[in-house]
């Protein structure tokens, strides 16, 4: 019996070892680098990055808002598609680069107005507002300018803007210089009624004066842009006449400025031009003049140059331009531009052609006519 009993105990003893010491293999402290994964011989691909991140990230790189706001203990904002403030505040906005230029409310240039200051600094930009108005509400932009001597581009990959509303309840309205505006009405381009507001949310209706009734907008036609005011997609000889807005908030309804909307006759094109001659023979001493006249659209600029047989010598001469709108009765409305050359006491030197340039922004048309000396 003991010797079963001691034969039991020597063939435990030969195994513990194996048992006890696989344990202790196992809970043993790791050696540094004992778990990382060893190198093999497979290639592996790399992850690119999904498809909307890499477009994202083209599109980044394709356009960069270089424009932001600067706030309280030189922290810096960037800026969304539009911003609010209150009339009165000041406003600091930068555009990173060295050689930034702004776009502004024009009439902010038009007035020369001391509470606007821009800087050009080494790596920014910078635009300063003081004491705003209602007035001052509008697209605010920035872009950088390469350079090459004397040439210069806009950097379309640089730029930033916002549209920023100066709310003043007293002026729901963004004022304007004049109390009364003509607005062109052409068939083939849309016409706006340039109501905009001071603040976003508020209410804003088109009303025609006679007869009296408010206009409806259907959202296809007729559409209200907060940044633009109404727009007339389409504009018809129906539409003409007198128009304004009105905007509601918490208080009493305010009334815009009166539109006087004209319909265009005359096509888009070079100018229209005749000359005449108040007489084509003309004595020594006689006074004679010359007149130049274009019909054209209401909104389109002419301008006049001349060339006549004194020109050379420098004859002196008077030459007056001027314009008005014609109605042409069937709701139609011109402009007729002139230019009038005039000659007081007439010399054997004045006699031959006199030609007439008129110019807008399609192109150029030249008229002549002749003046002799009997």
């Amino acid at each position: 019996m003991r010797f079963w009993v001691l034969l039991s105990l020597l063939l435990l003893q030969d195994a513990l070892p194996h048992v006890i010491g696989q344990s202790a293999k196992n809970k043993h402290p790791k050696e540094p680098g004992e778990n990382k994964i060893r190198p093999v011989n497979k290639k592996v691909k790399p992850k690119g990055p999904k498809m909307k991140e890499r477009e994202s990230a083209d599109s980044s790189s394709k356009s960069q808002s270089i424009l932001m706001q600067v706030m309280d203990k030189g922290r810096f904002q960037k800026l969304a598609a539009t911003l609010s403030l209150s009339a009165g505040q000041s406003i600091e906005l930068r555009c990173k680069g060295s050689n930034i230029t702004w776009s502004y409310p024009s009439y902010l240039d038009t007035f020369k107005d001391s509470r606007l200051s821009l800087k050009q600094l080494d790596r920014y930009g910078q635009l300063i507002l003081t004491n705003s108005t209602a007035a001052d509400t509008g697209e605010y932009s920035c872009w950088l300018q390469q350079c090459n001597g004397n040439k210069c581009r806009k950097d379309e990959t640089k730029t930033g803007s916002t549209y920023i509303f100066f709310t003043d309840k007293e002026e729901l309205f963004v004022p304007t210089p004049s109390y009364f505006e003509i607005v062109y009405l052409n068939p083939d381009k849309p016409a706006v009624i340039p109501c905009r507001v001071t603040t976003p949310s508020v209410k804003v209706t088109l009303h025609r004066e006679f007869p009296a009734e408010e206009i409806e907008t259907d959202g296809t036609n007729i559409i209200y842009d907060v940044k633009k005011g109404f727009v007339y997609q389409h504009p018809t000889s129906d539409h003409k006449g007198i128009v304004y807005c009105k905007a509601e908030s918490q208080g009493a309804p305010q009334i815009s400025i009166k539109y006087h909307l004209l319909y265009v006759e005359v096509p888009k094109g070079p100018p229209s031009t005749t000359i005449v001659a108040s007489s084509n023979r003309a004595e020594v001493r006689d006074g004679i003049h010359v007149i130049c006249t274009v019909l054209g659209e209401p909104d389109v600029d002419v301008n006049f140059s001349w060339q006549y047989p004194g020109q050379e010598s420098e004859r002196p001469v008077i030459i007056q331009n001027f314009w008005r709108l014609i109605n042409r009765g069937t709701g139609h409305t011109t402009r007729i531009s002139k230019s009038v050359l005039v000659i007081e006491d007439f010399e054997a030197r004045d006699a031959g052609n006199y030609i007439c340039i008129a110019q807008n922004l399609q192109g150029e048309t030249t008229v002549a006519t002749e003046v002799e000396l009997n």
